[in-house]
């Protein structure tokens, strides 16, 4: 890889941050996000084709939770099978700062599966969730079938 692929890379990844956490607060903002591992299995089992896209987060404190990895799995099989666009991001603290999902301590809730919904009667759509279809799509390209994301900083 040359250095000029690697800052293109560098900086399309930037711009795929930035995009992602656009797209939360304007998913939330329309009631349109389901926060939680269970909470998301539940949207998926119940109504899989409302779902546009998702988001797994981790971070070094759950890197080796067993049970997560499981049900991580089970949801990256879901979003294959079903055609939806898939990310990764190693960041829970951030991710709970942007959607304000934090308890009395500061420390954030179960934001390790979010998914953006389309409501019934509309569909759902923002700028932010094309360009995040479009790296996705472009990441496949690259055999990258979950790509990861940074969040930007405050």
């Amino acid at each position: 890889m040359t250095l000029e692929e690697f800052r293109g890379q560098e900086y399309t990844m930037q711009l795929a941050g930035k995009a992602l956490a656009e797209l939360l607060v304007s998913a939330q903002s329309q009631e349109c996000l389901t926060v939680g591992v269970y909470e998301s299995a539940k949207v998926m089992n119940v109504d899989p084709d409302c779902v546009a896209f998702c988001v797994l987060a981790t971070d070094e404190e759950y890197e080796c939770d067993i049970a997560l990895q499981i049900h991580f799995t089970l949801i990256q099989a879901f979003c294959f099978d079903n055609d939806i666009d898939i990310v990764r991001v190693n960041d829970t603290q951030r991710l709970a700062e942007i959607l304000g999902d934090t308890d009395e301590s500061g420390a954030p809730e179960d934001v390790h599966c979010i998914l953006i919904t389309n409501p019934s009667a509309d569909t759902f759509e923002d700028p932010a969730l094309e360009k995040l279809s479009l790296f996705c799509e472009e990441c496949r390209g690259f055999n990258e079938w979950v790509p990861a994301i940074t969040l930007p900083e405050r």
